[in-house]
């Protein structure tokens, strides 16, 4: 997996979406659809994405692979979650004032594993009331801004 930062784009922009043409990705990353295009058929010889079977007409939907390596999507994941994370670090003081701060929190807290599902299912339903301004910009606040919503739920093993 090389480290592109166009194609890290895309593969951020897809975790969002079910399918982008390379249209959508100039209109939400700005630039030109060649980029986007060269960039998708690229990330399909690596197998992180694909054409949308059936699709027909000029615009050529893709999607993140199905049943291709989903540690590796998972690795490219967390790695962008972790830079976006920094860069909202590094420049936090150039944000406008109202944006300045952030909802980063951490807690260790005791669950079952039915619990800690439920857990997930909850955030997964927060998010999802959400959702819809990905794709219906009018459904956006005129203040909104794009903002990462990190959870990661994982049991902490004892070292061997």
């Amino acid at each position: 997996m090389d480290d592109h930062p166009v194609r890290e784009a895309l593969l951020e922009l897809l975790r969002t979406r079910d399918e982008i043409t390379s249209t959508d990705a100039a209109r939400e990353l700005g630039g030109n659809t060649g980029l986007y295009s060269f960039h998708l058929r690229k990330l399909a010889e690596q197998g992180l994405v694909e054409d949308v079977p059936g699709a027909t007409g000029r615009a050529r939907p893709w999607r993140l692979a199905r049943g291709e390596a989903p540690a590796e999507l998972g690795e490219l994941n967390r790695r962008l979650e972790d830079e976006s994370y920094q860069r909202w670090r590094d420049n936090r003081a150039q944000a406008p004032a109202a944006w300045r701060k952030d909802e980063a929190f951490s807690e260790i807290v005791y669950l079952t594993p039915d619990e800690m599902t439920a857990m997930g299912d909850a955030i997964r339903s927060v998010i999802a009331l959400f959702r819809h301004r990905e794709t219906v910009p009018a459904a956006r606040p005129a203040d909104a801004a794009p903002v990462a919503v990190v959870a990661r739920l994982f049991p902490m093993l004892e070292p061997e």
